[in-house]
């Protein structure tokens, strides 16, 4: 059974014993926007992603994904969501430190 991101938030919680109101607490998010990423009504975005992920001592890979290990594929169409939802908002500087990173692992598998 493929355990979606609002089941996974849903099942740490319980696992914590943290209510919504102590993960906004805990993530300086709003409780609103908790509620609409338990009920699925919105994904949170990658740096509200890695929030939740810190609060609940797990990794934004274990939240997408129920797993440890992410799908290759499934990380992929992930990162490319987030850098087209974000790309807007980035600097020309993290803009910079993306594509050298993306070069950089590049000629790593090449090698």
């Amino acid at each position: 059974m493929e355990r979606t991101l609002t089941y996974r938030i849903k099942e740490m919680l319980s696992e914590k014993k943290i209510n919504q109101k102590q993960l906004s607490e805990m993530t300086g998010l709003t409780e609103s926007a908790i509620s609409r990423y338990i009920k699925g009504d919105r994904i949170p975005r990658g740096a509200n992603l890695m929030k939740i992920a810190k609060a609940l001592g797990t990794t934004a890979d274990d939240l997408l994904s129920g797993d440890k290990e992410m799908n290759k594929e499934n990380d992929l169409v992930f990162a490319k969501s987030l850098i087209a939802r974000n790309a807007s908002q980035m600097t020309r500087e993290e803009k910079m430190e993306f594509i050298q990173l993306l070069l950089s692992k590049g000629s790593d598998d090449e090698t």
